[in-house]
């Protein structure tokens, strides 16, 4: 099969190849994915860049994918033939094979079944950004009825996680920091929209919930929102944050937290629980069965070149995921 992998971590240009590779068979539990997209995130970018240690001597990059079951190992149903389907884990944790190649073979238990409204390039934005998205939005429990804050609204977890407490009955407020952000994120469902840039995020949080603040908070940097944050979660909420680009160390009042009994944590999804991550399958499943959800495709390229679209993911500024083209 044609695939793109690297032998050791560094910059795109200088470590990413593309070649022939063995094409992978399916063991027990495992089914192949004939691959027809593979979606590129930051993290894969950090990955191969070495800030985690690689497990492997050879790594193809890359975590999430959608294509066509073509093989199934033993204990799989035959039935998974023939479908089409999303996947994440692909080059995480005791792997080393990702979605950057034509096939991929791995546990039946990473992918989900995909509408055929929907296409590959879309189904590959699904994985780590939607998961994420669905992991920080339910972290305290159901949220119809709730007012949610989203820091990042228009981002790539921010909008799927502002569609994803929107569709579930939540009141979304989102931050965001330009008036096409705003335009994206309300089209995915937030009733307010703050531009952050410009705005006192806890004062206007505070006016539109009559002084209670946010039930919950999803929030894409908590170390450089952290004040903010903090402001405008009410008494018992709660903060789920996936990402923290601002401060790595900052200075809390603890006591003074504890007092308003307001629960922070963070989310990766790799090392969730288990039954986290197959809730946010089944109900990204359900979310994605109706046409006209916003999955966004930040940009394609070809399988060969791997080293552009990661370069793209590092250059920032992009709305949406991008993907790689795998089949030939």
């Amino acid at each position: 099969m044609r695939a793109v992998w690297y032998d050791r971590q560094g910059p795109a240009d200088e470590v990413i190849v593309t070649g022939e590779l063995p094409t992978p068979e399916p063991g027990a539990g495992q089914v192949r994915v004939r691959l027809e997209a593979s979606g590129v995130n930051p993290s894969d970018t950090y990955r191969r860049r070495g800030a985690v240690p690689a497990e492997y001597p050879r790594v193809i990059p890359n975590s999430d994918g959608a294509g066509t079951i073509d093989k199934v190992g033993d204990g799989v149903a035959a039935s998974w033939i023939g479908k089409r389907v999303w996947l994440y884990n692909g080059q995480r944790n005791g792997r080393w094979m990702g979605t950057a190649a034509e096939y991929i073979a791995l546990d039946v238990d990473l992918v989900t079944e995909l509408p055929d409204h929907v296409s590959f390039a879309q189904g590959a934005t699904l994985g780590i950004p939607c998961m994420t998205a669905h992991g920080c939005v339910f972290a305290a429990g159901p949220v119809q009825g709730k007012t949610l804050l989203i820091t990042g609204g228009a981002g790539a977890v921010g909008h799927y996680a502002v569609q994803l407490a929107a569709w579930a009955g939540a009141e979304v407020i989102a931050t965001v920091s330009s008036a096409d952000k705003a335009e994206r994120a309300r089209a995915g469902g937030a009733a307010h929209v703050l531009n952050y840039r410009t705005e006192d995020v806890a004062a206007r949080v505070a006016d539109i919930t009559n002084g209670y603040g946010a039930d919950h908070v999803v929030d894409v940097d908590l170390g450089g929102n952290l004040a903010a944050t903090l402001a405008s979660v009410r008494e018992n909420g709660s903060i789920a944050y996936y990402a923290t680009a601002g401060l790595r160390t900052p200075e809390i009042d603890l006591r003074a937290l504890m007092g308003r009994n307001v629960t922070i944590r963070g989310f990766v999804l790799p090392t969730s629980p288990h039954a986290t991550r197959k809730r946010a399958q089944q109900d990204i499943a359900a979310f994605v069965r109706t046409p006209g959800r916003i999955l966004s495709v930040a940009g394609t390229f070809p399988l060969y070149e791997t080293a552009a679209a990661h370069r793209s993911v590092e250059a920032g500024g992009k709305i949406g995921t991008v993907v790689v083209q795998c089949a030939r």
